[in-house]
């Protein structure tokens, strides 16, 4: 048995006032990973910050590779970025879901 958590935001260090409009990335497990990861580096670009949020174990594979794949696409731009994953609880068909977040922004 898991122990009990409390729906937990993204620690506010991490999440500056001006950036807090972010549209949130949803990947499933049928995401493609490479079109995820060119919509991260394409908000990273944009916005200097991305959160890609996933459920399930599939849908977490599959973000997790497109973060490393956008890793690889900003190189090029010279922006090295970070992730700082998270549990939150979110409300789909009225039914809460532990989700996976990841905040990823330049180190």
């Amino acid at each position: 048995m898991q122990p009990p958590h409390t729906s937990q935001l993204a620690p506010e260090e991490f999440v500056p006032d001006k950036h807090k409009t972010v549209d949130i990335i949803k990947v499933s497990a049928r995401s493609r990973s490479t079109a995820v990861a060119g919509a991260i580096a394409g908000v990273v670009r944009e916005h200097n910050r991305a959160e890609v949020q996933a459920i399930g174990a599939g849908a977490v594979n599959q973000a997790v590779k497109a973060v490393a794949i956008a890793r690889g696409y900003l190189s090029d731009d010279n922006i090295d970025i970070i992730s700082i994953p998270y549990f939150t609880e979110v409300m789909i068909e009225d039914q809460e879901r532990t989700a996976v977040r990841m905040v990823v922004e330049p180190r």
